[in-house]
């Protein structure tokens, strides 16, 4: 993982990206966290979209750039450049529709072929609201997650419900998992200007060489439940 110090400030810089099939609520779960709302009616997104949120971890001031899918993944022409310097990831499906469960191995598949060794995901069942017209247990959720080693939550942008706590969950991981390396690369380095500089920010250009260079096979997370 890349990255480049900035002035006095404490914040940290991390890229995230939502993925999934189109009409599993990616765009509304991101609506809601970032500007808490909803909307019944919304369209597949149109062009690039990402919303920048803050929160603290540990007294450091993260901000959190999440990205869109823009309505690509509707033409299955989702580009490298949008996973290019994410370092978390939410891998969406709709607990309504089976098939989108189905398509969570695609997903996945394609975003450790794009992504950093280090990515974070946090398998996601969306529309938990529906509960008459569910076709995804919760069971089978927690058991896909486990399978694959990854965080598992259910959630409803339509009643909020883990929404937060979703993306606090893979925001907080990131920073635990991130600032570890931070330090071992400063006691590797052994270099003492580097003790004060405050900031630490994902650079997405050397992330980009660093792909270039050299793939690596995906290191995954750990497993956890609402």
């Amino acid at each position: 993982m890349a990255f480049y110090s900035e002035g006095d400030s404490n914040d940290y810089l991390f890229k995230i990206v939502l993925l999934g099939d189109s009409g599993v609520g990616k765009s509304n779960l991101l609506a809601r966290f970032a500007r808490n709302e909803f909307y019944s009616n919304s369209k597949s997104t149109i062009g690039v979209e990402f919303q920048t949120q803050k929160m603290e971890v540990n007294g450091k001031e993260i901000k959190a750039q999440i990205w869109d899918t823009a309505g690509q993944e509707r033409f299955r022409a989702v580009t490298s450049a949008y996973y290019r310097g994410a370092v978390g990831a939410l891998v969406v499906y709709d607990v309504s529709r089976r098939q989108t469960f189905d398509s969570v191995g695609r997903w996945l598949d394609e975003l450790h072929t794009h992504c950093d060794m280090n990515v974070i995901i946090i398998l996601v069942g969306n529309k938990s609201d529906l509960k008459d017209a569910r076709e995804v247990s919760a069971t089978d959720g927690k058991s896909l997650a486990e399978t694959r080693s990854l965080f598992f939550m259910e959630t409803s942008a339509l009643d909020s419900s883990n929404v937060k706590a979703a993306f606090q969950t893979i925001i907080k991981e990131i920073y635990n998992i991130l600032s570890m390396k931070v330090i071992q690369s400063q006691e590797l380095k052994k270099d003492p200007s580097i003790g004060s500089k405050k900031t630490v920010v994902l650079d997405p250009k050397q992330d980009a060489n660093e792909e270039d260079k050299k793939e690596e096979p995906p290191k995954k997370a750990g497993c956890c439940s609402s």
